[in-house]
């Protein structure tokens, strides 16, 4: 039975945002296919130590059907022989957490929960790192939950992390509708499979995919008036491109450009370092 290693994890919600996301590192390969899953509006769940997948969509189903985090978990452990390996960890569409770490997990082994988040983790070098995960959390109120997150994971990091190394890592946020075009409910999905800084990467494909995929509330934009007019159209001509938004095609900024009275401040920081 191959197990998610040195395995640290936190599940959390946003409740008016509409997100729920976990965020996951391990000294285990491409630990994103495994530990991570969440729904909008139903839950969000980490199944890791010789983790059982099913506890994952499983979960999921229970949690739509109305139970509890912690009868999810209490429903998922009972019917498992093995429960004495699992961890797990559970928030559900009203924000309430469940954690529970079984008897023969690795030590350290533990979790702890609080207001719309639960973090867990094993083979760590000491409780500090869940620890961290949860102070980080309940510390970063107001800021985007995916960001949250990741600085979740960084405390912990710095707090002592897995006592058996790094090797990947993982960030999945829903939000109905809130996903590619308006037209999925995952927001973020990224993952590090196998990397010697996994956090550090981590952290990197986030801030390209805000950049690609993120947005400027309107009122922020840039009115463009005859001089930006015109200095569009030339950085345009010197990239080939007809117009902006067959250049922001080119650069999957597509997301960002919206008609042609104004333009998103992040679009043209890329049009002019481009031109």
């Amino acid at each position: 039975m191959a197990e998610t290693v040195a395995t640290y994890s936190i599940c959390a919600c946003d409740l008016a945002a509409g997100q729920w996301g976990v965020a996951t590192q391990s000294k285990f390969l491409a630990v994103g296919s495994v530990v991570p899953w969440a729904a909008p509006h139903i839950g969000a769940i980490a199944t890791q130590s010789y983790a059982n997948p099913r506890y994952g969509p499983e979960g999921l189903e229970l949690l739509r059907e109305g139970y509890s985090a912690e009868e999810v978990v209490e429903r998922l452990t009972a019917a498992d022989g093995d429960r004495a390996l699992r961890q797990l960890g559970i928030v559900d569409g009203e924000g309430r957490a469940a954690t529970f770490t079984g008897e023969e997990c690795h030590a350290w082994a533990g979790g702890r929960t609080g207001s719309g988040y639960a973090a867990q983790g094993n083979i760590l070098v000491s409780g500090d790192t869940v620890d961290a995960l949860a102070e980080t959390f309940e510390a970063t109120g107001g800021r985007p939950l995916a960001e949250r997150l990741i600085d979740c994971l960084d405390a912990a990091e710095a707090a002592g992390g897995d006592s058996r190394g790094r090797q990947s890592a993982a960030l999945l946020v829903v939000e109905r509708d809130g996903g590619y075009a308006s037209l999925s409910d995952t927001l973020v999905d990224l993952r590090v499979d196998d990397h010697p800084e996994p956090l550090v990467e981590l952290r990197r494909i986030y801030r390209l995919h805000d950049l690609l995929f993120g947005s400027t509330p309107r009122q922020d934009w840039i009115p463009v008036d005859d001089a930006l007019r015109a200095e569009l159209a030339e950085r345009l001509a010197r990239a080939g491109q007809p117009n902006l938004a067959a250049w922001a095609g080119v650069e999957n900024l597509e997301e960002r450009v919206e008609g042609d009275d104004a333009i998103d401040p992040v679009v043209l920081e890329r049009l002019r370092e481009a031109t």
